[in-house]
């Protein structure tokens, strides 16, 4: 039984969550601030942590920046709407993804046992390689599904654990279409909800991100009405 750790200082969201986290067979340990989490961190780590960004005492860059001088557990931060500096400042920093409130709950938990399932991985001694472990290169793309590791033109990018799948799916096929339906499929659990846009937004999100590193990015084409198509570069 893989523990969670929350942590959060809106009480209702701890207690919902950590509800629905125990009816999916986790042990879930809650708390209200940075400080206190890290106190019981300092004796017990857990398997994987979700934070709140903005919290008393210690905010959620803080906790995360203590806890990778230690750890490299997974973690998920839980952001506003306008937090778009603080996700990636968050994702540079070393979290693995986050959500936005308001959020899906079970959002929330495929994430979380997306990212259980490649710790896992990592840590296994033995891993029986496919084509969703073993490194992927497309032209001057890597990508390297158990350490969640990318690079285009030998420069990092991270990106969070949905722009990584939808970007494995369109990479994995060269030139083929996927359409926004197939790459929901990809990207969520099929008890979750999302519509057209969201996919829409994801990939306008890793385009950005793409062209951090190269400004002139553009392996992933829009086939208006249609879907995307990667286009080995």
């Amino acid at each position: 039984m893989s523990r969670i750790a929350l942590v959060d200082d809106d009480r209702n969201i701890l207690t919902s969550v950590s509800m629905t986290l125990e009816a999916e067979g986790f042990e879930v340990e809650t708390y209200n601030d940075g400080q206190s989490a890290l106190d019981a961190f300092n004796k017990r780590m857990p398997d994987m942590a979700v934070f709140d960004i903005k919290m008393p005492r210690m905010d959620g860059m803080d906790l995360l920046q203590r806890v990778r001088q230690k750890s490299s557990m997974p973690v998920i931060f839980l952001t506003s709407k306008d937090d778009e500096i603080d996700e990636v400042l968050g994702l540079r920093m070393g979290a693995d993804d986050y959500v936005k409130k308001p959020f899906s709950q079970r959002l929330l938990v495929e994430r979380i046992r997306v990212l259980l399932r490649r710790k896992e991985a990592i840590d296994g001694a033995d891993v029986v390689e496919s084509d969703d472990t073993k490194v992927m290169v497309r032209g001057e793309l890597e990508m390297d599904p158990l350490r969640h590791a990318v690079t285009w033109k030998g420069l990092d990018v991270t990106l969070t654990v949905t722009e990584f799948l939808l970007l494995q799916a369109l990479a994995q096929r060269p030139g083929f279409v996927k359409s926004r339906d197939q790459l929901m499929d990809v990207a969520y659990d099929d008890q979750v909800y999302v519509d057209d846009r969201t996919i829409d937004s994801h990939i306008k999100r890793l385009r950005k991100k793409m062209r951090t590193v190269d400004k002139e990015f553009s392996a992933i084409e829009t086939l208006y009405g249609i879907g995307y198509r990667y286009n080995e570069e």
